[in-house]
């Protein structure tokens, strides 16, 4: 089942994801590596500054992408002001169904 995180950054915290992000990579190309990881890539403010992450994973339940989220460096770092985990249904363009 596919799970959209969508994380929204603290305000003031630009500094947290820069210099978390080489963790934050890493952790997505590891899941990435292991099929999880279907796509991902920040949210951005009216400057075209990151403010938050779509993360869509593969995971065997809700539980299962609560353990991904927690687990991501950014989480770890106290970069995320919230968190929403939702089941999400790939309809269009999905390269699974091509």
């Amino acid at each position: 089942m596919l799970f959209a995180l969508i994380c929204k950054d603290k305000p003031g915290h630009l500094q947290v994801r820069l210099d978390t992000r080489p963790e934050h990579v890493a952790f997505l190309n590891d899941l990435n590596a292991r099929g999880a990881l279907k796509f991902a890539g920040p949210f951005q403010d009216a400057d075209g500054k990151p403010d938050g992450s779509l993360v869509v994973i593969e995971a065997v339940d809700a539980a299962a992408a609560k353990a991904v989220a927690d687990a991501d460096p950014y989480a770890k770092a106290g970069l995320f002001e919230s968190v929403q985990i939702r089941p999400w249904n790939w309809v269009f363009n999905n390269p699974a169904s091509a």
